[in-house]
């Protein structure tokens, strides 16, 4: 993934978690099957949510928040003070808001925010995980610019150790990682299935134990990250349902699986704007809107079964 030229390529999946990772390729590990009494304090949460209302799409954002800014705005979500305006508006963010740009904190902070404001006035956020938030948590920090080394210190102390600040902050336990341990990996909202990289047929079984799994690897309760985040043909990672060369019948077998219409993935930037495929049943919703890829800023509106872009 990435623009041609000198921007770097796309990681793979990473081999495992350590503080340094100096490879691409992914070369999957086993990690232990989470049982009954594993030590993590959360429980198995649904995966599907009624749509009860008009529902937005916003795929990633990495670092940028004059881009988030424009997207949330552009949804009906906020006003020109990042104030919730959305009233019952459903919204989805499907991971990818941390690498590549220098304002992740502040993106994180406000949708912090903004996910009470919505609550209170009947809405919903639902901030999915991305596969570079799990990167970070692993400590991959490969695609950290300056700027996002230099936050996350907690208590405002400064540190000139800025890599170790950030560290402290993502790894498994950390204060952010913990703020991540919120969000699932996939979510079905209505007749729609959300999630960053794609849902592949054999991994369409058990996502509320994945979604569990990874939350708890990132609240420090798991000692290794599950395998769905490992694997390369994970949801975090697969480009299966986002290539010229879609696989319509295996996009099929997972939308029957999960009893949903469409499937709306980000983590392959659509340079052109969103796009679909199989009668649009899969929408690919990374347009590379931040300023590292400088695409255009673009969302995806469902409102009564229908799909439509909001440029």
């Amino acid at each position: 993934m990435g623009c041609k030229g000198k921007n770097p390529p796309e990681p793979e999946a990473p081999k495992a978690p350590t503080a340094a990772v100096d490879q691409d390729e992914p070369t999957a590990a086993k990690a232990p099957k989470p049982a009954e009494g594993d030590g993590c304090p959360i429980e198995e949460r649904p995966l599907r949510h009624e749509q009860d209302a008009r529902l937005v799409a916003i795929g990633d954002l990495h670092g940028d928040m004059d881009a988030t800014r424009r997207a949330l705005r552009l949804a009906g979500a906020i006003d020109e003070t990042d104030t919730w305006i959305g009233g019952e508006l459903q919204l989805v963010q499907t991971g990818d808001i941390l690498d590549r740009g220098d304002d992740e904190q502040e993106i994180l902070d406000l949708f912090a925010r903004l996910t009470t404001e919505a609550a209170a006035a009947g809405g919903t956020i639902y901030q999915l995980q991305g596969n570079h938030e799990l990167m970070n948590a692993m400590g991959d920090f490969r695609y950290v610019t300056r700027g996002g080394f230099a936050d996350f210190v907690e208590g405002d102390v400064p540190d000139p150790l800025t890599a170790q600040a950030r560290a402290r902050a993502f790894f498994p336990g950390g204060h952010y990682a913990r703020k991540l341990a919120a969000h699932d990996m996939v979510t079905i909202v209505g007749d729609s299935v959300f999630v960053h990289g794609g849902v592949l047929p054999r991994f369409a079984g058990g996502l509320e134990t994945s979604n569990r799994n990874v939350r708890c690897y990132l609240l420090g309760a798991l000692a290794e990250p599950p395998q769905a985040v490992l694997d390369p043909e994970g949801p975090l990672w697969t480009r299966e349902f986002s290539t010229e060369d879609t696989d319509c019948q295996e996009l099929s077998k997972t939308l029957d699986a999960l009893g949903v219409k469409r499937m709306v993935v980000g983590h392959t930037p659509q340079l052109g704007g969103i796009t679909s495929a199989c009668d649009e049943r899969v929408w690919r919703i990374d347009t590379g809107m931040a300023s590292y890829y400088k695409g255009p800023t673009e969302v995806l509106e469902i409102d009564k079964g229908t799909a439509r872009v909001l440029r």
